[in-house]
Order: structure tokens, then C-alpha cells, then sequence
């Protein structure tokens, strides 16, 4: 379980690379998950709505579209309430897991690997290509 945000995707990528070196059968027999907190909880009419992307934002807005609402940003899993942090994340009949497969965490091995090589320009071509597509979290 890591932030929902940038930094916390940087963690999981960390944590996919270390799962994928040192314990990879706990990857072969399915037994790793990722936890998916929200990103943002929204607040009208007496309810609250939990959203996991900004995609997933714009879309519930609209569908909320002239209704005042309320929105909250989660930095992190500390600006969680116990309560929230449960029903969101944790609580088995609500949360949302991403079962890690073999692929996905090769692909995070990869690209650790590639990022703090020796090797300059896959690092600057990598940094090019996907810089553009980067979410600021300021």
C-alpha cells in the first residue's frame, strides 16, 4: 500500500523491483497485490465520492455538473482518517487490489534497472519521451 501520487507510484516501482529480485516466487504464484487508495474524495449533496485518477475526476464531475460539491486532494495515506483509510483501502468488501503479475513486475525491474545505470542516453531518452506526460504533484 503506497500514495496514490507520484511519489507513491515511484515506491511501488521500488518495492515491484525488490519483489522481483529477492522473493519473485511470491510474484509466480500470485500472491502479491497493490493496494489502490484515492486520490481525491468528493462531497455534495450529504454524500462522499472516492476517485483514483484525475481521468476518473473529470468524468464523475460531469456527471455532478451546476451541483456544489466539495474536493479533497490526498497527499498521502496520512491525511486518511482511520475510518477513511478502512472503507477506501483496506476494508475487504470496498477496496480495489491489482494483482502484480510476472509482466508487470519485469517491466518495473526494467526500468529501475535502466534509470540508475551507467548508461546516460536511455536515461535521457527516457526522461524526453516521458516527461511530457509527467504529473506534477505541487
Amino acid at each position: 500500500m503506497c500514495d496514490a501520487d507520484v511519489d507513491g507510484e515511484h515506491i511501488t516501482t521500488l518495492l515491484l523491483t525488490f519483489f522481483y529480485r529477492q522473493l519473485k516466487p511470491v510474484i509466480d504464484y500470485g500472491f502479491l497485490y497493490i493496494a489502490m487508495p484515492p486520490l481525491y474524495k468528493i462531497s455534495h449533496n450529504k454524500t462522499e465520492h472516492y476517485v483514483y485518477t484525475d481521468a476518473d475526476l473529470a468524468t464523475y464531475l460531469t456527471t455532478i455538473k451546476g451541483q456544489k460539491y466539495t474536493l479533497q486532494r490526498y497527499k498521502g495515506l496520512g491525511e486518511m482518517n482511520p475510518e477513511q483509510l478502512w472503507s477506501t483501502t483496506m476494508n475487504p468488501a470496498t477496496r480495489i487490489l491489482k494483482q502484480v503479475t510476472v509482466a508487470d513486475a519485469a517491466q518495473a525491474n526494467e526500468v529501475f534497472t535502466m534509470l540508475m545505470g551507467d548508461e546516460v542516453p536511455p536515461i535521457k531518452r527516457f526522461i524526453q519521451t516521458h516527461a511530457k506526460m509527467a504529473t506534477l504533484d505541487i
